[in-house]
């Protein structure tokens, strides 16, 4: 038998009862400081439910097309080269999956409210018991970004999973039949997870500045990619106030994949100062830098790092050149074998209490050099050196992160975010 321990402050799995709205037993092995609770079923009967809706693409054509007939929207489409009987064929299964979400919370006597990106609102949100996503990951993430409350639950349905991986939201197989995942979690057939998530404090210019919503930039302003890097000497029109004379501010989003930093145009270096936990704080130049929980190292930060068998195999060929070695260079099952060790290493568990960087394309010469590019971090402080940076969270909000500006990245077991694992 497993022996019971109490788990640290900041491990997701130390369950307060106080904290939630669910009343449960559980225990914690002494070996699972991450989301391995065992626990008796939950009882969880929310009254209210908020579902927040993706925008299908047809009704992101419909309100980016300028003709108000369908047979405009064709037009617009086929100029193209999309195909208009498919767009509506997915915003259709959407909408039917959407529908059976609706009636099956109704069914349990659950007065349900569903809203889309424009009308996901903080006091809609604190109006529910329940936040439940229609969507995919994306819509996943948006409706996480706005939940502070670590006691409001938060489920991810993938309304059309043929088109859509839906990482965050519950299995394929419950999201193709939607009555029976919401049965199921409605009777207590699941356990409370807690994904971490990165808290973010900046000091300095644009501590206090608006964010952008990159979730409605291109409905609200089609031409904004073309004018938001016109702002290279913005910094000599700022007061000339001292960053250390401006108060620290919590940014109001969480960021449960990733937080990017770097120039807004790829195309430029991206110049920062940074350090992490208590090292000294160096001076690099890169691709731009992107800091990630556990959840979204299974993301953007798995894409960057992974490598494919081929790498694998050309640093074995040099191996064995230089350390006259026999490596199995030829053997396909070797070489993915290693290629996946390594690429599953990259992984960790959404509830550990930790971050993981990494460097884009560092520049290295005899000025610029970054020791460890790549790591892990429980704290990081970041000194912006850029004309035009950004610091952009789960690629849906975006702060102006110019010269003068510094971030503070943090994970804070109160900021972690409750969801379901059913069972």
């Amino acid at each position: 038998m497993k022996a019971v321990t109490k788990l640290p402050l900041r491990c997701v799995c130390s369950c307060y009862g106080r904290l939630f709205s669910v009343s449960s037993s559980v225990n914690c092995s002494e070996n699972s400081q991450r989301n391995e609770c065992t626990a008796s079923p939950p009882k969880f009967k929310p009254k209210r439910a908020l579902v927040l809706t993706k925008m299908s693409r047809y009704e992101y054509e419909k309100k980016m097309c300028q003709s108000e007939t369908e047979e405009g929207l064709q037009r617009y489409l086929a100029e193209r080269g999309s195909d208009y009987e498919g767009v509506l064929i997915r915003h259709n299964i959407h909408h039917s999956n959407l529908k059976e979400v609706k009636e099956t919370l109704e069914k349990e006597d659950i007065e349900t409210k569903i809203v889309q990106r424009f009308e996901y609102t903080p006091d809609a949100i604190q109006w529910a018991d329940i936040v439940l996503s229609a969507g995919g990951d994306g819509t996943f993430l948006l409706a996480a970004s706005k939940i502070k409350d670590r006691s409001k639950p938060l489920v991810g349905i993938n309304t059309d999973p043929a088109r859509s991986e839906g990482y965050l939201c519950l299995p394929t197989k419950f999201s193709l039949r939607v009555s029976d995942a919401l049965e199921r979690f409605l009777a207590g057939k699941f356990k409370w997870m807690w994904r971490q998530r990165i808290r973010t404090t900046m000091t300095g210019q644009h501590a206090n500045d608006e964010p952008l919503e990159l979730h409605n930039q291109e409905l609200q302003y089609p031409e904004h990619r073309f004018m938001e890097h016109v702002a290279e000497h913005e910094m000599y029109k700022q007061s000339s106030e001292s960053a250390s004379d401006l108060p620290p501010r919590v940014l109001p989003v969480l960021a449960l994949n990733e937080v990017f930093i770097g120039e807004c145009l790829s195309a430029r270096v991206s110049y920062f100062e940074f350090s992490t936990d208590d090292s000294i704080s160096v001076k690099q130049k890169s691709s731009g830098l992107t800091v990630c929980t556990g959840t979204g190292s299974s993301s953007w930060s798995f894409n960057i790092n992974h490598i494919p068998k081929e790498s694998v195999k050309e640093i074995l060929k040099i191996t064995n050149e230089i350390a006259n070695c026999s490596c199995h260079i030829d053997s396909e099952a070797v070489l993915r074998k290693i290629a996946s060790e390594f690429n599953n290493s990259l992984r960790f568990d959404p509830g550990e209490a930790r971050m993981a960087y990494t460097m884009r394309d560092p520049v290295m010469n005899g000025i610029y050099h970054v020791a460890v590019p790549r790591g892990f971090a429980n704290r990081m402080t970041i000194r912006s050196r850029m004309w035009d940076g950004c610091l952009a969270i789960d690629g849906g909000v975006s702060f102006k992160f110019n010269d003068g500006a510094i971030a503070t990245l943090e994970v804070f077991s109160e900021d972690a975010l409750q969801t379901v694992m059913l069972t």
